[in-house]
C-alpha cells in the first residue's frame, strides 16, 4: 500500500512537469504583466505604486489539481528620482495535500544610464520564508491505517538576486531564486525520511527575461517577450509569448511554453516524448477599464493526451495603479 500511494502521487508530479519540487517554482502565465515574481530588479519599475491580485486553477478537470494565489504590490520610495524601489509579495499555492506559502520582501537600487532617467540598471534582491505543508487529512488512501499518509511542516527562509535594465523600447533581466538549497537540497524539506513527503525539495533557479516593443501602426504595438527558466539539473523551460496592444487599452495575444535539452546534462530520465507532452498553448489578454485599473485573464492548454481528462488552466489577475496626484510618468510602462 505504501508503494501504491507513492507511485500514485509521484504520477501527479510528473503530469505537473515539477517531478520532486511540487510546490517549488509557481508559475504564472501572465508575468508579462508584473515580472516582480521573477526579478526582485523589477520592482519600483512602474514609476508608481501597482497593486495586483491573482487567481490560478490548474488542470480543473482533475481535483485537487495546483491551485495558486498571490498578492502583491511594489513602488518607488522617492517618486522625484525613482531610484529606489520597493516590494511584497505574498502567494499560496497548493497540490493536493502540498502546499506551500511564501512572503518575500524586495527591493531594487534603480540606476539611471542616462540623464532623462529612462534608461535603467537595476540591482535587486528578495528576502523571505516560505512554509512547506503536507496536510495528513487530504491524503486519501484505501487503508486509513496506510504509514505513507503522514503529515508535516516546515519553514524555510531564502533570499532572491536580479538584475533588470530596461527603457522605452526593450528590457532584459537575470535573476536566480532559492540560493539557501545548496548542494544537498535534496534533504531541504525532508519530513519523514521514510516517506513520500521527502518529495518536497528545491533547487536553485535561474531566469532570463527579455521584450521589445514596436509599433506597428498608429494605435497597434506588439510586445513579444521571452522567458527562460532553468534549474541547472533537468531540461530548460522556455516562454514565448507575443501581445498585440490595441489604443493602449487592450491588450491581447498567445504564448507557447516547452522545455528543451539545451546544455550538456545528463537526460536519461527526460525523452523526447515526455518533453513534448509538456508542451502547452496558452491565450492572454489584458484590458484597462480605466488608466488606473486592469484586468487580465488566460487560458492554458496542455498539448498532450491527458489534455481532454485534465482540463486546462484559468488565470486571472486585477491590478491597480496609484500615485502622487499630478506626477507625471516620463512614458507609458508597457513592460
Amino acid at each position: 500500500m505504501k508503494k501504491r500511494f507513492k507511485y500514485l502521487t509521484l504520477g501527479l508530479l510528473l503530469l505537473s512537469g515539477t517531478a520532486g519540487h511540487a510546490q517549488q517554482n509557481i508559475q504564472f502565465t501572465q508575468y508579462i504583466f508584473n515580472s516582480m515574481s521573477v526579478n526582485p530588479a523589477y520592482a519600483g519599475y512602474k514609476g508608481e505604486w501597482f497593486g495586483q491580485l491573482g487567481l490560478r486553477s490548474q488542470w480543473t478537470g482533475w481535483g485537487g489539481g495546483p491551485k495558486t494565489g498571490a498578492i502583491s504590490i511594489d513602488g518607488v520610495l522617492d517618486p522625484d528620482m525613482q531610484r529606489h524601489g520597493v516590494g511584497l509579495q505574498v502567494t499560496a499555492d497548493g497540490l493536493g495535500a502540498q502546499s506551500a506559502t511564501a512572503a518575500f520582501a524586495n527591493y531594487a537600487l534603480r540606476l539611471p544610464v542616462d540623464r532623462s532617467g529612462e534608461h535603467r540598471l537595476s540591482l535587486g534582491i528578495a528576502g523571505g520564508v516560505t512554509q512547506y505543508k503536507v496536510d495528513q487529512n487530504k491524503i486519501t488512501t484505501i487503508d486509513p491505517n496506510d504509514p505513507a499518509a503522514i503529515g508535516g511542516t516546515t519553514l524555510k527562509p531564502d533570499i532572491r538576486l536580479g538584475i533588470y535594465y530596461s527603457n522605452a523600447k526593450w528590457y532584459a533581466g537575470v535573476a536566480a531564486h532559492d540560493l539557501f538549497a545548496g548542494a544537498n537540497s535534496t534533504d531541504d524539506y525532508v519530513l519523514d525520511q521514510d516517506e513520500i513527503v521527502e518529495s518536497i525539495r528545491r533547487n536553485t533557479h535561474g531566469y532570463f527575461i527579455a521584450g521589445a516593443l514596436f509599433q506597428l501602426d498608429r494605435g497597434l504595438l506588439l510586445r513579444p517577450s521571452v522567458l527562460v527558466k532553468d534549474d541547472f539539473k533537468g531540461p530548460t523551460a522556455l516562454d514565448l509569448s507575443a501581445m498585440f496592444i490595441f489604443n493602449e487599452k487592450f491588450w491581447i495575444g498567445p504564448s507557447f511554453r516547452t522545455r528543451s535539452r539545451i546544455f550538456d546534462r545528463d537526460y536519461s530520465d527526460y525523452s523526447v516524448d515526455r518533453l513534448s507532452s509538456e508542451n502547452s498553448i496558452s491565450g492572454i489578454a489584458q484590458f484597462f477599464i480605466t488608466p488606473k485599473f486592469r484586468i487580465g485573464y488566460s487560458y492554458d492548454h496542455m498539448m498532450n493526451r491527458m489534455s481532454s481528462r485534465a482540463g486546462g488552466t484559468h488565470e486571472v489577475t486585477l491590478g491597480i495603479t496609484f500615485g502622487q496626484l499630478g506626477r507625471q510618468i516620463l512614458s507609458p510602462r508597457y513592460f
